[in-house]
């Protein structure tokens, strides 16, 4: 992500400031493209994802005091929790990771600590950066592996020769031009090179550590590496993979490390968004017999990542007091006032997803630009198979999904996924047969396949 400069209004000092991301009204839009429906939740996270651009704008004395304002989404399931913090993972340029809150456990308990997230999203930062980093020096790396390459095609003079020859000598820098251009025109991709790549020694050891001291595991492994000898392997590939290989090596080594792990911190710091899912999972009443983990344990255990903390990682300290959580949860037997009241006055906003019905369904079928249709479209395509629906098949699938919801348990849009492999399975069977034939799927197509399933409900249950 580029940055901008800026002047202080009080002073000469210049603040790096991310480039500017997209507006609301920008973020909603492309979440609609896959998301159907849910304005409040879209809202929500739009305004949060640019606040935390507006935040970086403002003075520094003021920057500081100002929290991120984190949200809880509550609404059934399959009603696109998920799938919103899936693009806006994509739409955030910025450290993004997503967890569930059910597989953390309080401290004394055998299980993943919850600082375990900010290591995590650190790893996953230094791994972008290090990303962009390269793509800055990958013309200055393919220059030098190209070289690497010529100088393995044309070896250069014995420089055991007291005398060289001019003749020879500018006669050999022509053949190399000329391999050059041969090489950057592709004229030489079917011939195969030896190549010496570097290998680091890593050990293959356990190191047990204790809970909350698991950056020590990889501090220790990689101590043991370094000590290690680095082995070189020999490789013959043909000559374009062999430069991609040079490539990337050499990449590796014009990358200054300390630079990339200093922004990556900052990017976690300043930037960085969490997404829990399943926050309902550590919510309600304590079981009060069996050494079961306490919910509440866990919820105090997260409190202060989301208050403000400093979490220890392989690559420094990082302060979490910026960091943008948003947490999610369908509430089914639990409410958000069941967490408790630190936790709760963590996530001011609020904001409930409704349940989706027929109408909703017809459209998740029809306009994402990942709908299921052009899904299923797609995939029978590559058999030969033209796959078509009328208006009223679309409308009967999602009668029948609708209907499955309000009879069994709500399970919101992914009720279309197993609806439509039922509904496809002799097609999908067939379609390596049925090449070059065009498929309709009708109104009564969908009943004749759906109907006996629906008309018995124990074998609905288990089917649809």
């Amino acid at each position: 992500m580029k940055d901008f400069r800026r002047e202080e209004p009080h002073g000469t000092s210049y603040t790096p400031v991310p480039a500017p991301v997209m507006i609301p009204r920008e973020v909603v839009s492309e979440l609609d493209r896959y998301i159907v429906g849910q304005k409040e939740a879209k809202r929500a996270v739009a305004i949060a994802l640019r606040n935390r651009w507006r935040r970086q704008l403002v003075p520094e004395d003021l920057r500081e005091e100002i929290a991120p304002k984190n949200i809880i989404m509550i609404g059934p399931t399959g009603v696109g929790k998920t799938e919103i913090s899936r693009r806006l993972a994509k739409l955030a340029q910025a450290p993004f990771i997503k967890v569930e809150a059910s597989k953390f456990t309080e401290v004394g308990y055998v299980g993943r600590d919850v600082e375990s997230i900010i290591r995590d999203l650190a790893e996953l930062a230094v791994s972008m950066v290090k990303e962009e980093e390269k793509q800055k020096v990958e013309i200055r790396a393919r220059e030098i592996a190209e070289e690497r390459i010529l100088d393995l095609l044309l070896p250069s003079p014995q420089a055991g020769r007291i005398e060289a020859d001019s003749t020879d000598s500018s006669r050999t820098q022509g053949t190399r031009e000329k391999l050059k251009r041969l090489l950057r025109e592709g004229k030489l991709d079917d011939r195969f090179v030896e190549i010496e790549m570097t290998q680091s020694m890593t050990p293959m050891i356990e190191v047990l550590t204790p809970q909350g001291m698991e950056g020590m595991e990889f501090n220790i492994k990689e101590m043991f590496s370094n000590l290690l000898p680095k082995r070189t392997k020999k490789k013959t590939v043909k000559i374009p993979e062999a430069v991609e290989i040079l490539t990337q090596e050499e990449a590796g080594k014009l990358i200054d490390m300390e630079k990339v792990i200093s922004e990556a911190i900052r990017r976690v710091e300043q930037s960085g968004i969490v997404f829990i899912d399943e926050i309902d999972k550590i919510a309600g009443r304590e079981s009060m017999h069996g050494p079961d983990v306490s919910r509440g344990g866990v919820q105090r255990d997260l409190l202060p990542i989301v208050e403000g903390s400093t979490v220890n990682t392989k690559y420094g300290m990082v302060r979490t007091d910026h960091i943008l959580f948003i947490a999610s949860g369908a509430f089914h037997s639990a409410k958000p006032s069941d967490l408790i009241p630190e936790f709760q006055g963590r996530f001011p906003i609020r904001v409930e997803l409704s349940s989706l019905g027929k109408e909703d369904f017809v459209r998740i079928l029809t306009e994402p630009k990942n709908a299921l249709i052009k899904q299923y479209t797609a995939l029978l395509a590559t058999e030969g198979v033209q796959l078509s629906f009328t208006e009223d098949a679309i409308v009967e699938i999602a009668k029948i999904a609708s209907e499955v919801n309000e009879k069994t348990e709500n399970i919101g849009a992914r009720r279309l996924h197993t609806i439509m492999e039922r509904l496809l399975d002799e097609v999908s069977y067939s379609a390596p047969e049925m090449r070059g034939k065009d498929v309709t799927i009708d109104a009564q197509y969908v009943r004749d396949r759906l109907s006996p399933i629906l008309k018995d409900e124990d074998l609905s249950r288990y089917i649809l």
